[in-house]
């Protein structure tokens, strides 16, 4: 009875962990690597396992970083089911499709000049027929139910908090007198958050699988938070030109359209029109339409006064590139939500073309904007950024939001783990060396847990966690 990480293991991305018991072999998330080239092209290294031997998979979320890899684990051989939340099964068809398409877009650019050059051809790590026979396994599994997934291995989901249909996971397995309970945290959510519940507080664990992603990092309460939008939202009230928010596809997008839609009156869009300029985000919404039993009490009591939560009378959905190209036609007026979330690629380009040059424009930067992204260098006041090549000046006012992470931060991780009676040792995943390390000092010197880093491709024996980090 053993526990092994392949990824996400001393990194953030790559979520993948095998639980073996008996004959039995069940993977826990399968995700892709991204980070720098290098990285990335870790993805085309096999499996350090046989998939084919795998009896399930079970997938915490649908973020591709814990589900990406999927379309090739069947490829290699794996033919049983892949379990997870019905949110989450709506989700992963939305972007296991789209992953497939930025590969296959990516290495025929990348192919380009590797002919020119005489190198190899590089291949598309899968296509959408590999996603769809993915598809076809999927399995919708509920909230608070015991699943058998494998002889000896039974799962109960619990609402995680993260993104719709995230997931934290109960395995509880046995293998003749032995039983253990492993809890697999996934990405747990910021407490608080527009939309979805709280994260679920569990009692009993002999081992805790968690991810620590803000593990030295305390978030701004989301009081705050909304107070900083209302105050941006109150300067913006009379203003002219445009309004660009990077936002990502999925969960950002309609945590904003949502606040939006609640403050709607109150912050007087009237006078804007909207424009959700992504198709991806508009498919993510629609299943965040469809799935009014996972809201919480505030998003709930809107939704039973108001209809749909994202509904707005000026709101209108750009699905064409030509739907898309001809807000650019518009100088004033317009608000506009468009990925990627840190503007490295998607429509957003194309707004900030039209508009960063412009005195009377804004750009409301809504998330973490990484190192060398030009989202960060207008976060860090560049006056000049480029796009395709082209020097733009940077006139328009950068305005930017802190708080509105969909991870726990630190203390909620903490808080998370004291609901744990007995303090069962926890094998850190999900984060960079530095957040594991804080928070494993805050675990062990407040709670009196016993955590360490989890090693990649390092066993922990489920039977002997009485030498636990030995």
């Amino acid at each position: 009875m053993k526990l092994t990480s392949y990824g996400a293991a001393e990194e953030v991305t790559g979520s993948c962990h095998l639980i073996e018991v008996g004959e039995s072999r069940v993977l826990f998330d399968c995700g892709l690597i991204q980070g720098s080239r290098k990285d990335e092209l870790r993805n085309h290294d096999p499996f350090p396992f046989d998939p084919s031997t795998l009896d399930a998979v079970v997938l915490s979320h649908a973020h591709i970083d814990h589900c990406g890899r999927l379309p090739m684990l069947i490829d290699q051989g794996f033919n049983g089911r892949i379990h997870s939340h019905a949110a989450s099964c709506d989700l992963v068809q939305i972007l296991l499709k789209d992953s497939a398409n930025l590969n296959a877009r990516d290495v025929e650019f990348r192919n380009r000049k590797r002919k020119r050059a005489g190198k190899p051809l590089l291949t598309p790590l899968y296509d959408q027929k590999d996603v769809e026979e993915t598809l076809d396994k999927l399995v919708a599994t509920p909230y608070d139910t015991s699943v058998k997934v494998a002889p000896g291995v039974s799962i109960r989901l619990y609402d995680a908090g993260h993104i719709l249909g995230s997931s934290i996971v109960e395995i509880t397995l046995v293998e003749g007198d032995e039983s253990r309970v492993v809890v697999f945290s996934g990405d747990l959510g910021h407490r608080g958050s527009p939309i979805l519940k709280d994260f679920t507080c569990l009692k009993k664990a002999d081992l805790i699988l968690m991810e620590s992603t803000y593990g030295n990092r305390l978030h701004r309460d989301w009081s705050e938070t909304l107070l900083e939008v209302q105050e941006i939202a109150s300067a913006l009230s009379s203003a002219r030109g445009n309004i660009l928010i990077p936002a990502f596809s999925v969960g950002r997008s309609q945590m904003i359209l949502y606040t939006m839609a609640r403050y709607f009156d109150e912050w007087g869009l009237d006078r804007w029109k909207i424009f959700l300029d992504s198709p991806m985000a508009i498919r993510a919404s629609d299943v965040y339409l469809r799935h009014v039993s996972l809201y919480d009490e505030e998003a709930a009591a809107f939704y039973k006064k108001h209809g749909p939560l994202l509904s707005m009378p000026n709101l209108s959905f750009s699905q064409s590139a030509a739907e898309s190209r001809a807000i650019n036609k518009m100088e004033s007026g317009a608000i506009v939500i468009a990925g990627s979330g840190m503007c490295t690629g998607g429509r957003i380009i194309h707004h900030l073309k039209h508009n960063l040059w412009r005195r009377d424009a804004h750009v409301i930067i809504a998330g973490y904007q990484a190192p060398g992204t030009l989202g960060r260098q207008l976060v860090d006041g560049k006056p000049t950024v480029k796009i395709w090549g082209e020097k733009i000046a940077v006139r328009a006012t950068i305005h930017t939001i802190g708080g509105l992470s969909a991870h726990a931060d630190q203390q909620g991780m903490l808080d998370w783990y004291a609901g744990f009676t007995d303090r069962p040792p926890v094998l850190l995943v999900h984060g960079e060396s530095r957040a594991m390390q804080a928070l494993a000092a805050r675990l062990s010197d407040e709670l009196g847990a016993r955590a360490i880093p989890a090693s990649r491709g390092k066993s922990t024996d489920l039977l002997a966690l009485d030498k636990f980090g030995q």
